[in-house]
């Protein structure tokens, strides 16, 4: 099995030289359009160019992460960025926007695709999926298990991409609204305010419980190689170069069989928050794995450390040997030979050897200047001079011959074909429609909630599992089962349960992930997208319709105006009522406090302004909910789409019957509500 590679971050040109001198395999970065820590420094093309060619000349490959999610109108830039990509000879692409995986597949046929952990993709059926779908690489979600991974990686031929060092979301990648929704900042578009650093308390919880400790698995890294992982990466692109240094090199010396306690000292101390986890790596989930950066955790980074994690990285460490024939003739430029491997060139000098006033310049003086390769990427293998008598040669020229074939063997060594680039249109394949918006699909959590009444509704969705009591209700339009949005680990039970539901008479399933998608198309149900899929643009639109998905609930960050010019084939719709879910996450915040049992469904979190956050649980993960629900009941004129989606949580029957008359009506809501992301949608 060959062995994993380290990957590093890159937030500026400073941690390119950190991770270079420090041992990484390779790194990703992102440019300042279009990347998910759009608060890095990052790099402009200029920036990239020289970083690639720095880069690959110390053998290190380049990823560029162009993961956020894209409107319609930044399409076109997104392709030329992409195209500058390709001319700065960059390897790889890291991306989270479907519409623009598929641009990327048709613009760049050349340049790797990596499918971002943003994508939400949680299990083997959906990393199978991303495999048939032209990615070579894929990034695992932060919160599997051991032998969740190995599940995955014995079932694709992906090269797999695992997180071991950094920072870990409370919410799974690509599906948290959090940030959005409190500020308008979207995390799926590079720009979270962290809104969950803060204090949000669960009833006998830490008070900080939606703020993870830090993952560390450095320790663990050859039992993460045996799932099958090539590529450990490191969270951190808006972290120090320090702290780039320290992670690189204990990760290094973890891999090489020489652990190095001091630095993983150092590291703990650059950057932690109340120290580290592996939790979710074994499959323990738990109070234990929560904390947050502490007074004690900001000093810890004092003078000593920063400056001793920065002569890790101040100098070169020679990478190469180059072999030199020096020659020099009397009335002849001198010439300098220097081999690298395969690489073989010749340098001249602009003049001729001067005669020897007193005494001539001996073989050993030349070879000494010649061995003097410090300061860069080359060290001197064997050195061969040839001097005729009675010339005498300065350091100055020597030093000056040497420099010139070294810059040429590291230009030769940098260089890459650019990757080829399809000059074309962009196109879409629909055209804009004017919509109707003339039904109204709702999504119940519970029987119980369901009002006596539901004339003019088309479609209910239902929790998956709860096909007879939905059922048992007598509706007369179509029932749609709902497939959790978190399903680590749970693809066989789901399988079972979509067989189960077809069989009493459910034909159509509500999906809010590719894992989903993919496991309702098994089961041969027909499927309804969720807004979990992130659908932002028509090209993302267009390529779901190809996967299968036959009507679709937009992204709850578009606005309206943005959403109705969205061009479509298929059926669409908008998120009209409810309270958003805005996090999906693994790890209960609930359960820092409570148990299951005591809970009762009904707990929620507290901010440090007194406003609630009902937690609800389905699948194996807990949505926490918005304090408030959407109403755009009487601003139906305003929707541009072809349905409304009602989707219902933590409301009783009543309260259900009061919002879906409303919204009938077009009439105002007579509770408190938001108009959400309609009217301002997102930067």
């Amino acid at each position: 099995m060959a062995k994993a590679e380290i990957l590093a971050p890159c937030g500026s040109m400073e941690s390119v030289s950190a991770a270079a001198r420090c041992g990484a395999d390779a790194v990703y970065l992102g440019i300042r359009q279009f990347s998910a820590r759009a608060n890095a420094e990052n790099f402009s093309f200029g920036e990239l160019k020289e970083a690639v060619r720095f880069l690959h000349a110390r053998g290190i490959t380049v990823h560029v992460a162009l993961n956020t999610l894209m409107r319609d109108e930044e399409l076109p830039k997104a392709v030329e960025a992409l195209r500058e990509v390709c001319r700065c000879g960059a390897d790889a692409v890291i991306i989270q926007d479907l519409g623009f995986a598929r641009l990327a597949e048709e613009f760049a046929p050349d340049i790797e695709r990596h499918a971002s952990t943003q994508m939400s993709v949680q299990t083997p059926t959906g990393f199978s999926l991303l495999e048939r779908m032209g990615f070579e690489t894929a990034v695992l979600p932060r919160e599997l298990s051991e032998s969740e991974i190995i599940e995955i990686s014995e079932r694709t031929t992906l090269r797999l991409e695992a997180f071991v060092h950094g920072a870990l979301c409370m919410c799974v990648s690509g599906q948290c609204l959090f940030s959005a929704m409190l500020g308008g900042r979207s995390g799926n578009r590079g720009l979270c305010a962290q809104p969950c650093r803060l204090e949000f308390s669960a009833p006998g919880g830490t008070g900080h419980d939606l703020s993870l400790r830090d993952l560390s698995l450095i320790k663990r890294v050859s039992e993460i190689e045996n799932c099958g992982v090539s590529l450990l990466k490191i969270e951190g692109r808006m972290k120090r170069p320090e702290y780039v240094a320290a992670a690189v090199s204990s990760l290094r010396s973890e891999l090489d069989g020489e652990r190095n306690e001091e630095i993983e000292k150092k590291l703990g101390a650059v950057f932690s928050r109340s120290g580290f986890t592996s939790g979710y790596f074994d499959g323990e989930r738990g109070r234990e794995m929560f904390g947050f950066r502490r007074k004690e955790d900001v000093l810890a980074a004092d003078k000593d450390t920063l400056a001793g994690l920065r002569k890790l990285f101040e100098k070169e460490k020679p990478l190469y040997s180059v072999d030199f024939r020096f020659e020099a003739k009397r009335d002849l430029p001198m010439k300098l030979e220097a081999g690298c491997g395969e690489i073989r060139i010749e340098v001249q000098s602009e003049s001729v050897p001067e005669a020897a006033r007193t005494k001539s310049t001996d073989v050993s003086f030349v070879v000494e200047k010649l061995s003097k390769c410090g300061g860069t990427i080359f060290s001197a293998g064997d050195i061969a001079v040839s001097i005729e008598d009675g010339l005498s040669i300065s350091a100055k020229e020597i030093n000056a011959l040497r420099r010139a074939a070294l810059e040429k063997i590291e230009e030769r060594l940098a260089f890459r074909d650019e990757k080829r680039f399809f000059e074309s249109d962009l196109s879409f394949v629909s055209e804009k429609k004017n919509r109707k918006n003339e039904r109204i699909v709702v999504r119940f959590a519970s029987a119980s909630q369901v009002p006596n009444s539901l004339d003019g509704v088309s479609e209910l969705i239902f929790p998956l599992r709860s096909e007879d009591e939905f059922l048992s209700l007598g509706f007369d339009g179509k029932l749609v089962a709902e497939i959790p949005r978190g399903i680590f680990g749970m693809e066989s039970e789901i399988r079972k349960s979509l067989e189960k539901a077809k069989e009493k008479g459910i034909n159509a399933a509500f999906c809010q992930t590719l894992d989903a998608v993919e496991l309702a198309k098994e089961a041969g149900l027909e499927v309804f997208g969720g807004f979990g899929l992130n659908a932002f643009n028509s090209k993302s639109v267009e390529v779901l319709e190809e996967l299968g998905v036959s009507s679709l609930v937009l992204s709850a960050e578009l606005s309206l105006k943005q959403a109705g010019s969205i061009r479509s084939e298929i059926p669409f719709g908008v998120f009209a009522y409810g309270r958003l879910p805005l996090m999906l996450t693994r790890n209960c915040p609930i359960r820092n406090g409570l148990s299951c049992a005591e809970c009762g469904k009904k707990s929620s979190l507290t901010d440090r302004k007194g406003v609630k956050f009902p937690v609800v649980c389905g699948g194996n993960c807990s949505e926490i909910l918005n304090s408030v629900p959407i109403y755009l009941g009487d601003k139906k004129d305003d929707i541009n789409a072809d349905f409304s989606l009602l989707y219902f949580t933590v409301e009783n029957d009543e309260e259900a019957m009061n919002a879906l008359e409303s919204y009938k009506k077009g009439n105002g809501f007579n509770c408190e509500f938001t108009r959400g992301l309609a009217y301002r949608g997102v930067i």
